[in-house]
């Protein structure tokens, strides 16, 4: 389906891939379908988006813990989660381009965040934003109690 292999599908693939599948959807079907998926808002539906879309939201118990988490770091109750909130939990000076000295340790934190779910590249995380990013993770974790403990592991809860 993904014709182009940028790990994305745009309009064109998506119609056609479905309907190679046996989906005989109208093209404004398939682009409704596409606009629903499409949570970043590029055109294409990517793996995690089509994850979630197909599996929906967090269901309580992991929305729990992923709530749990975020209000670890968000003290001020602002609502965000600062690159500096982070930074006393994770540390890049291992990652390989960190020591080629390729680039530096606040470019790779601030490629940690991007990839993180910081969709704005502002250096803070929302909880829209933390949320969609841990549904992502979540989609591809069958047992809610892995994702708890897997949760509870990483952000020493």
């Amino acid at each position: 389906m993904d014709d182009s292999t940028n790990r994305k599908v745009d309009a064109q693939e998506f119609f056609v891939g479905l309907n190679e599948c046996g989906c005989q959807l109208t093209k404004e079907e398939t682009d409704c379908l596409l606009a629903f998926l499409d949570t970043d808002g590029d055109g294409n539906v990517n793996f995690d988006e089509f994850l979630c879309g197909v599996r929906g939201k967090l269901n309580e118990k992991r929305q729990e813990v992923v709530d749990l988490a975020f209000d670890k770091f968000d003290l001020d109750g602002s609502g965000c989660i600062t690159a500096a909130d982070l930074r006393g939990c994770f540390s890049v000076n291992l990652h390989p381009k960190v020591i080629s000295g390729e680039i530096t340790e606040d470019e790779a934190f601030l490629e940690y965040l991007a990839n993180f779910g910081d969709k704005n590249n502002d250096g803070k995380i929302t909880k829209k934003e933390w949320d969609d990013y841990y549904a992502a993770v979540s989609s591809s974790i069958d047992n809610d109690e892995h994702f708890v403990v897997l949760m509870k592991n990483c952000w020493k809860l």
